[in-house]
């Protein structure tokens, strides 16, 4: 080997160790909340007390031992954040503004209040139905029935309940709503049946005019004064109910998607509208996401993916996993509550704490998963959990006793506010986790600065934890048995 050949190889070598050593040096990580000395408010509601969305404790965080494995903990790390919130709201179906038009105008105004004030729970999301669902006193649509043409297409049947109801809420959320819409089915004659009702598919005659009845709908809801944010394609299309319904397969609603709802669009001059597919369980959602995000002609029409939780008639726990693998696969793409509610109405259960916890449970794995927004069904229902009109009765957070024109607060109401009331839109999730499994937690950042841990407890025994934000900051805090804990600092 050559002298110069030999101190060429040294020079390499040590450039390369040089670079290694770059390259493997751990850069030190900066903690740029400054909270030590500063106050954590603490709002709580929990079963068997008065607490309902209750500030009980201000406390003031300091420096923090080392956790060990005897004390429970919860930890968030404010420097790493994932997905921007969208908001948190529920549907105002015709059962809603039916309910809501028989009460008296302090119970409407107590009601709107409760769900849209800032001294409510604030929500900021809506989602309605286009035409008839299941909770609506009938079935109807927008044209006459064979019109393929549309000509006949009117929303007045919407005016005299459900407009008026969504005109007063966006008001009363000061003129902002994040506002969708979802079909259940589409006119019968589109389907071949004699009704709305029972599934059935849509004919591929009528793609493009049911294409077009979308985009009707939301230009004649924004002629009335009502910003539509986006639409999801068919309400659960995988499912035969007894009421409005119509199957999709994920091949189906792809192609549908890409070449009759999104070019409609575009053509209509709606290319900013949202549309979010699937709008069913959370058991297939890997599987139709697949189909429709893989393929880029229609992928680049879609927003995100919608969900239902009611994957668990088949018992067993939520499919929560589904939500990780499609954010993991498709990170550009959103996931969507677009909804859930408590079956099977009992009035005897107005009070029953597992179904403010089966909220408590989906909101926060589901957000922990990606989610970026959250919508309940029915906002109000009466004392019967309707109306519908194929008594597939349910509950809401809200029931009305239109008999006496008294308004009943469920757990659900109070568990969802825990949420809605603190975490705003544009809000971005925080790495939070839990040292024991029977506390569950979630964290925002909101724009203001604030931050928000929601931390639930499903056991029957009070329990005391610190709740540590980055490595040397924590609080003691005590939650009561079955209770919800929103914490702000």
């Amino acid at each position: 080997m050559s002298k110069k050949i030999f101190i060429l190889l040294l020079v390499l070598s040590a450039f390369a160790c040089n670079q290694k050593q770059k390259n493997t040096k751990i850069k030190p990580v900066k903690e740029t909340l400054q909270i030590e000395g500063k106050t954590a408010v603490i709002i709580t509601t929990a079963k068997d007390t008065n607490l309902r969305l209750t500030k009980t404790d201000e406390v003031k965080f300091s420096k923090a031992n080392q956790p060990t494995e005897t004390a429970n903990s919860v930890f968030v790390n404010p420097n790493h954040s994932f997905q921007t919130f969208i908001g948190i709201g529920g549907a105002i179906t015709d059962a809603s503004a039916e309910v809501f038009a028989k009460l008296s105008k302090e119970k409407q105004q107590e009601l709107l209040s409760a769900y849209y004030g800032k001294d409510g729970i604030d929500y900021t999301l809506m989602r309605t139905s286009i035409h008839s669902c299941d909770f609506s006193s009938e079935s109807y649509t927008y044209i006459e029935e064979g019109d393929k043409e549309l000509k006949t297409f009117s929303i007045e049947h919407d005016r005299q309940y459900r407009i008026p109801m969504i005109k007063q809420a966006i008001k009363k959320a000061g003129g902002k709503m994040l506002f969708y819409m979802s079909p259940w089915s589409p006119p019968a004659f589109m389907k071949g049946k004699k009704d709305m009702l029972g599934g059935g598919k849509l004919l591929p005659e009528f793609n493009k005019a049911w294409a077009k009845y979308y985009a009707k709908t939301i230009q004649a809801y924004e002629k009335e004064g009502i910003p539509v944010w986006g639409i999801t394609i068919q309400n659960e299309p995988m499912a035969t109910q007894r009421w409005e319904s119509c199957i999709y397969t994920a091949e189906e609603e792809r192609d549908f998607l890409k070449n009759y709802l999104g070019p409609t669009f575009e053509k209509e001059g709606l290319g900013d509208k949202n549309i979010v597919v699937w709008d069913h369980n959370r058991d297939l959602l890997s599987y139709r996401a697949s189909t429709i995000f893989d393929d880029p002609e229609a992928s680049k029409y879609a927003w995100g993916i919608g969900f239902h939780w009611y994957e668990n008639w088949r018992g067993g726990e939520p499919n929560f996993n589904a939500l990780q693998t499609v954010q993991e696969a498709y990170p550009d793409k959103k996931l969507l509550f677009t909804e859930g509610c408590n079956e099977a109405f009992d009035a005897a259960k107005y009070q029953y704490w597992p179904n403010a916890e089966r909220y408590g449970k989906s909101m926060i794995n589901d957000f922990n998963r990606g989610t970026v927004g959250w919508t309940d069904w029915n906002i109000l229902l009466d004392e019967t959990g309707g109306p519908n009109h194929v008594q597939n009765l349910c509950f809401a957070p809200i029931h009305a006793d239109t008999s006496s024109d008294k308004i009943i607060y469920t757990p659900s109401y109070y568990y969802i506010g825990h949420f809605s009331k603190y975490i705003r839109p544009n809000a971005k999730r925080l790495s939070t986790t839990s040292s024991i499994s029977f506390l569950e937690s979630t964290s925002f950042k909101n724009e203001d600065g604030k931050i928000v841990t929601v931390v639930m407890n499903t056991t029957n025994k009070d329990i005391s934890y610190n709740l540590y934000v980055g490595t040397t900051m924590a609080i003691p805090v005590n939650i009561p048995a079955r209770a919800m804990q929103s914490i702000i600092y």
